[in-house]
C-alpha cells in the first residue's frame, strides 16, 4: 500500500511539473502589438493609434519575430525588423527575466493579455491579438525568416499581405484540385470503358467457339444430347418439378440445388457458361435456370413471386449488360436455350 501510495505522489508531482512546463513554455505564444511605452521619467508615449504598429510573434518561448505592420483598406503591408532566439527564465512568485539572445530584460506578466518588457530603461507594453496570429500569424513568420536568412545583404523590403489574394490563391488551389479530380475520374471511366470493351470482347469470342462447337456437331452427338434431354423432360424428377410449380408455391433451398444439380446432369456446362456471361444476382441466376427448364415467363413469376413484368424487365436487362445493346425477352431466352449444349 506504501509502495502505491508513493507511485501515486511521484505520479502526481510529475503531472505538476509537466503542467508546469507547458504553462511556461507557453506564456509568450502567439502575436503581441506594442501599445505603449514609458520613458524612464514617466511619460507615456501611445502607440494604439499609430497606423504603424510594432508586431511581435514567438514560438513558444524560444523564438521571437518583429515587424512593423502597416494597415491599409485592402491589404497588411508587412516590415521586417529583427528574428532572434528568446529565453523565458522564472524567478518564481511570478517573477520572469526575459532573455534576447544575452541581453536580460525584465519581464512582468501583467495578465493573459498584457506583458511588459523593460528594454534601456523603458517599459514596453505589448498586448496579445489572437486575429492577427490566427489569421495571418504563420505567413509573417515565413516571411521573417526568409528576410533575415542572409543577414549580410539584407535590405528593408516590404511585403504585402491581402485576404484577397489570399482567397484568390486559394481559388485557384481548389480549381486545380478540382481539375485533377476530374482527370482522374475520365481516366477512370475510360479504364472502365476500356475494360467493359475488354470483357465484352471476350464474351463475343466465347459466344462464337459455342455457336463454332454446336455447329461442327456430328449428327450422331446431336442426337444423343436431343436423346438425354428428352429422356430429362419426360422424367419423373422434372414431372415432381411441374407439379410443384404448378401449385404457385415458392421453392426452397435445397429444390434450388436440386435443379442445379439436374441442370448439369444433362448440360453439363451451362452453370460454368451462365456464371462467366456476367455476375449476375441470384432472381437473374434463378429465371435462367427456370428458363433453360422451358418453365414459361407467367409461371417463372409465380415461382420467384414477382409480377411478369418484372422478369420480363430481368430477362431484357441481362441481354443488354450480356451483349452491350438493347434485346428482347425472346433473344434472351433463345440465348438461354442455345448454350450448354
Amino acid at each position: 500500500m506504501k509502495h502505491l501510495l508513493t507511485i501515486l505522489a511521484v505520479c502526481l508531482l510529475w503531472g505538476c511539473s509537466a503542467l508546469d512546463k507547458n504553462k511556461k513554455s507557453h506564456i509568450l505564444e502567439g502575436a503581441w502589438l506594442l501599445q505603449q511605452a514609458e520613458t524612464p521619467s514617466g511619460e507615456a508615449i501611445i502607440f494604439s493609434e499609430n497606423n504603424h504598429k510594432q508586431l511581435r510573434l514567438y514560438n513558444g518561448d524560444s523564438v521571437r519575430y518583429q515587424c512593423t505592420l502597416i494597415q491599409t483598406e485592402s491589404a497588411l503591408i508587412v516590415q521586417p525588423n529583427s528574428l532572434c532566439n528568446v529565453t523565458v527564465i522564472n524567478k518564481g512568485n511570478s517573477e520572469y527575466i526575459y532573455l534576447e539572445e544575452t541581453n536580460l530584460r525584465p519581464l512582468t506578466i501583467l495578465d493573459d493579455s498584457t506583458i511588459v518588457i523593460q528594454e534601456h530603461g523603458y517599459c514596453y507594453t505589448w498586448r496579445r491579438n489572437n486575429n492577427i496570429a490566427n489569421e495571418w500569424g504563420q505567413e509573417i513568420k515565413d516571411i521573417i525568416s526568409n528576410d533575415f536568412l542572409d543577414d549580410n545583404n539584407r535590405e528593408i523590403q516590404s511585403y504585402v499581405l491581402s485576404a484577397q489574394v489570399r482567397e484568390q490563391a486559394n481559388v485557384i488551389h481548389v480549381f486545380i484540385y478540382i481539375t485533377i479530380a476530374i482527370i482522374f475520374i475520365l481516366f477512370a471511366v475510360i479504364w472502365i470503358a476500356i475494360d467493359n470493351r475488354k470483357s465484352r470482347r471476350r464474351l463475343q469470342l466465347q459466344l462464337q467457339q459455342i455457336q463454332e462447337v454446336r455447329e461442327e456437331r456430328s449428327l450422331t452427338v446431336k442426337q444423343a444430347i436431343e436423346h438425354v434431354e428428352s429422356t430429362f423432360f419426360t422424367s419423373d424428377e422434372y414431372e415432381t418439378l411441374q407439379r410443384r410449380i404448378a401449385t404457385g408455391q415458392r421453392l426452397k433451398e435445397e429444390e434450388w440445388h436440386n435443379i442445379e444439380s439436374q441442370i448439369k446432369k444433362v448440360y453439363p456446362g451451362y452453370i460454368s457458361q451462365l456464371r462467366n456471361l456476367y455476375s449476375m444476382s441470384e432472381l437473374e441466376f434463378q429465371v435462367c435456370l427456370l428458363i433453360k427448364l422451358r418453365i414459361t415467363p407467367s409461371d417463372i413469376a409465380s415461382i420467384l413471386a414477382r409480377d411478369a413484368s418484372t422478369i420480363s424487365t430481368v430477362r431484357s436487362r441481362l441481354y443488354k449488360k450480356v451483349f452491350g445493346q438493347k434485346g428482347g425477352t425472346k433473344e434472351w431466352d433463345d440465348f438461354i436455350l442455345s448454350i450448354g449444349t
